[in-house]
C-alpha cells in the first residue's frame, strides 16, 4: 500500500482518458488502451504526466513553475459534486517495457544473477502487493495495467498489475495497490477528485473491496504501537524473549545472554546515504517517490543478504507511507533492519530521513517494510530494549499479515 500525493486540478480527471500528443523529443505517443489502442512505451509514462500537468522539464524553472501553480487554485471545484462521475474503465492505461522485443533497454533492468532488478519495477510501478513469482525474467517483455478502482472525497485506490509474456501469452507477475490523496496546487489542503461509478457487479465488488481496505488502514494506524500498548499475548512474546536472555548464573536483570542460533537486532541492520539531485525529481520538483522505493528496496535487501548469508527473494512491500515529500538538495539517511524473523522468512523495516544541514534536524520521510525468503532457515533475531521489542512486534505483526495473503 502506498500513500502518496496526487496534486490534483478540476480538469485533471478529463485529462487522465486522452490521447497523449507530444514525447521527450517530440515524437508522437502511443494512445492508452481506454480508446482501444496499444499500449504506451514506459519510456513515455513520465512525458505523459508532465503533459496533462502543464510541469516544467528544466530544472532552472522550478521557481517560477511553483508559482505559476498557484493560479490552478481557480480550476478547483467547491464541492465533489461538481465534478462530472468517472467510470473505472476511463483510466484505465497498459504500459509496456519491452524487454525482450527491445533488448537494448535491457541492461538498465539486469542484474548480477540475470535477472530483472526489483528495484527498477518499483520505480516503474511506484507502489507494489505480493509477488507471484521469485524470478522476473530478463528477455521478456513486461505489461503494466492499471486503473482506478475506488474514489473517497479527496482520495483514490489505484489497483496496478503487471505481467510478463511467455509464449505467446501474459502471465501475472505481482499485483500492487496505490492510495493517493488529492492535494491543491500548493501542496496546503485536501482537493476533491471525480466519484467513481462501478458499471457492473464485478466493479461493484471491486468497489467495496476499497472501501474494507480504506477501514483496514484505519484499524492498523489506529493499532499502531506508536499509539497503544501491546496487547497481552504481545507482551507475553516479549517477556518470553526476555527470559530466555536472562544469564542464569548472576539472574540479574541486566545480564543478557544471546541464545544459540540467534542474533541481536542490534548487530543486523545496515545504513546508508544519498544525495538528492535534480535528475532524480518528479513533475512537481521533489524527489521521485519511486527513486526512493528502489534505493530502500536495495538497502533492504542487501540487509537481508547479509542476514541470511545467502540471495533473498522479495516476497512482498507492504505500507509504504510517504509522510513528507524529499526535499531536492536533501541529504536522505536510510537505515535497514531486520526486525522478525521466521524459519527462512526475513522482515525488514527500512526507515528513511532527512537531514537538514541548517537546522541539524532529521524529519522522518517513509517507513518501508518488505518481506524476503531466504534459501536457507536463517537465525533468530533477538531485541535487547524495549525499543527494538517495539520494532520486532511490528514485524511480526507485518509478517502475520502478509502471511494470510499469500
Amino acid at each position: 500500500m502506498l500513500t502518496a500525493r496526487l496534486y490534483a486540478v478540476q480538469k485533471l480527471p478529463s485529462l487522465l482518458a486522452r490521447t497523449l500528443v507530444s514525447g521527450t523529443n517530440g515524437s508522437p505517443l502511443l494512445p492508452d488502451m481506454a480508446e482501444g489502442h496499444l499500449p504506451i512505451h514506459v519510456n513515455n509514462v513520465r512525458s505523459r504526466l508532465r503533459d496533462i500537468v502543464g510541469a516544467s522539464t528544466n530544472w532552472r524553472d522550478h521557481v517560477q513553475a511553483m508559482q505559476e501553480r498557484k493560479a490552478l487554485h481557480t480550476l478547483l471545484a467547491k464541492r465533489q459534486e461538481d465534478l462530472p462521475p468517472r467510470r473505472m474503465k476511463d483510466s484505465y492505461l497498459e504500459v509496456l517495457l519491452p524487454l525482450g522485443s527491445q533488448p537494448e533497454i535491457r541492461e538498465k533492468y539486469l542484474n548480477v544473477h540475470n535477472s530483472v532488478r526489483f528495484g527498477r519495477i518499483l520505480e516503474d510501478l511506484d507502489s507494489l502487493g505480493d509477488l507471484c513469482k521469485k524470478v522476473i525474467y530478463p528477455d521478456c517483455d513486461i505489461k503494466f495495467t492499471g486503473n482506478v478502482s475506488w474514489v473517497g472525497k479527496t482520495s483514490m485506490e489505484v489497483k496496478m498489475h503487471m505481467l510478463q509474456l511467455h509464449d505467446g501469452d501474459y502471465s501475472p507477475v505481482l499485483d500492487a495497490t496505490f492510495v493517493m490523496v488529492a492535494r491543491d496546487p500548493e501542496n496546503k489542503r485536501p482537493a476533491f477528485v471525480n466519484p467513481l461509478v462501478p458499471e457492473s457487479p464485478e466493479e461493484e465488488e471491486i468497489f467495496k473491496q476499497g472501501e474494507l481496505n480504506k477501514l483496514k488502514r484505519i484499524d492498523f494506524s489506529t493499532a499502531s504501537l506508536l499509539k497503544m500498548a501491546p496487547t497481552a499475548e504481545e507482551r507475553n512474546v516479549i517477556h518470553d524473549i526476555f527470559l530466555n536472555t536472562l544469564d542464569t548464573k548472576t539472574v540479574s536483570f541486566r545480564s543478557r545472554i544471546l541464545p544459540p542460533n540467534s542474533v541481536w537486532m542490534e548487530d543486523a541492520k545496515l545504513k546508508g546515504l544519498q544525495i538528492c539531485h535534480p535528475q532524480e525529481r518528479n513533475i512537481f520538483n521533489r524527489i521521485f517517490g519511486g527513486f526512493l522505493m528502489r534505493k530502500a528496496f536495495e538497502l533492504g535487501w542487501a540487509t537481508a543478504c547479509s542476514y541470511g548469508c545467502s540471495r533473498p527473494f522479495i516476497v512482498s512491500v507492504d505500507d509504504i507511507m510517504f509522510q513528507r515529500p524529499v526535499e531536492v538538495g536533501s541529504l536522505l539517511l536510510l537505515s535497514g533492519q531486520v526486525c522478525y524473523t521466521e524459519k527462512n522468512y526475513i522482515q525488514v523495516r527500512v526507515h528513511s530521513e532527512v537531514y537538514d544541514a541548517d537546522t541539524r534536524e532529521h524529519h522522518t520521510t517513509n517507513i518501508f517494510h518488505f518481506t524476503f525468503i531466504s534459501e536457507n532457515e536463517v537465525p533468530r533475531v533477538v531485541p535487547k530494549t524495549y525499543g527494538e521489542s517495539m520494532l520486532y512486534l511490528d514485524g511480526k505483526r507485518h509478517f502475520a499479515a502478509i502471511m494470510k495473503e499469500i
